[in-house]
């Protein structure tokens, strides 16, 4: 690695710290001993087989479930130890994009999009839909903002759900299998659209995701997850993980099967 590469490494800041979580439903474990950080504008990929408890993952990140034990620490506070307001404060900075985008069917792109603004902040009707019309066009769906989400594409739907996700400039964005049902091109595009989200707002980026197009091509940092051990079996950079793994199960999953490789893998 060069100087400037060490430098960029060296400088790099905690934006999500997750010490010795363990997630469970009652007495049923779905992972344990999770240890990651997540960098300030990483575009962090939570990946694994199906089952593992990559979604269930997101959702302790994003407030929704608490951890049976273990820390979440968004910069410096510890989320689940923290009082509600600050947890609100917390939640305020961050944004989701669903899986199946989650729109409201009976309110135009433009007042789902604006949904947020009108909720959480004091401002004007004609204020909220003056922001909401340019993250509207930053996904390129300005002149769609009257049309219901029924009537768009899936893509379209996905997109809108993005405007709606960054309408208050958060400092993280949650993603959860945001290519699911979206054809190749159009997955592509919105690949291309989630990176150019996070250079233009400065923003730390998590996906849930199992599609390898998006993790090699948009993920810099990762974790995967395993359903039989029930925890992780790697943290880093998606492309280092896959040049350096000796992991049989971590090594298929990132090449679908079809690499062979001269060093031993256990």
């Amino acid at each position: 690695m060069s100087m400037t590469g060490l430098k960029r490494e060296k400088d790099k800041k905690a934006h999500i710290k997750v010490e010795g979580l363990t997630m469970a439903y009652g007495s049923h474990v779905i992972q344990k001993d999770l240890n990651f950080t997540i960098y300030r504008g990483d575009i962090f990929i939570i990946m694994g087989g199906s089952g593992c408890g990559k979604s269930t993952l997101l959702k302790h990140l994003i407030g929704l479930i608490p951890p049976a034990s273990g820390r979440i620490i968004f910069n410096d506070t510890d989320f689940w130890a923290a009082d509600l307001q600050q947890r609100k404060k917390i939640l305020q900075k961050s944004g989701v994009l669903y899986q199946s985008g989650a729109l409201w069917s009976s309110m135009t792109l433009l007042e789902n999009v604006c949904l947020p603004l009108m909720e959480f902040t004091h401002l004007s009707k004609k204020a909220a839909e003056a922001i909401g019309l340019f993250k509207l066009r930053l996904v390129g769906l300005e002149q769609f903002s009257d049309y219901y989400p029924s009537q768009l594409s899936g893509g379209m739907r996905k997109r809108a759900a993005l405007a709606r996700a960054i309408v208050m400039d958060p400092e993280v964005l949650f993603f959860d299998e945001p290519s699911a049902g979206l054809d190749p091109v159009s997955s592509k595009h919105l690949d291309d659209l989630i990176v150019e989200i996070r250079d233009s707002l400065g923003a730390t980026i998590v996906v849930v995701t199992h599609e390898l197009a998006s993790i090699f091509s948009i993920g810099n940092n990762c974790v995967f997850l395993d359903s039989e051990s029930k925890t992780m079996l790697a943290t880093g950079n998606p492309r280092m993980i896959l040049r350096t793994t000796r992991n049989r199960k971590i090594l298929e999953f990132l090449t679908r099967g079809t690499m062979k490789r001269e060093v031993p893998v256990v």
